[in-house]
């Protein structure tokens, strides 16, 4: 039954980890923003995962492939396999750093630059 399911109504498995190591799995839709996943899990949130409860959805931030998930991008925009589990990481955290200013950040300590090299 669950694969005539997923046949017809196409999901992403989404298994998120806690700073802790804790792990659950949850089901989305393609269309779901990282903001309806932080929602979600905030109003589903599991049992043993009772000591890092958070305050509110607000403070839930996606990771994946080392970035930030802003909270309007959706897990069809991001190219995920459906039918698949996909690993992300779960965090609390206020504010989220920019798009792209970690890179600057890196490059300011580096002394590199994206200007071009005149010889």
């Amino acid at each position: 039954m669950f694969q005539l399911f997923n046949f017809i109504f196409p999901k992403i498995n989404l298994r998120l980890i806690l700073v802790s190591g804790k792990t659950k799995e949850f089901l989305f839709s393609p269309n779901d923003s990282a903001a309806d996943i932080a929602k979600h899990v905030y109003e589903n949130w599991p049992m043993d995962w009772e000591e890092e409860q958070v305050s509110s959805p607000n403070i839930l931030r996606l990771i994946y492939q080392g970035r930030f998930l802003h909270g309007n991008v959706t897990l069809g925009a991001l190219k995920l396999p459906l039918g698949k589990t996909t690993v992300m990481h779960l965090v609390a955290r206020e504010t989220l750093p920019e798009p792209n200013s970690q890179g600057q950040r890196n490059r300011e300590k580096t002394g590199e630059s994206n200007c071009c090299v005149i010889l």
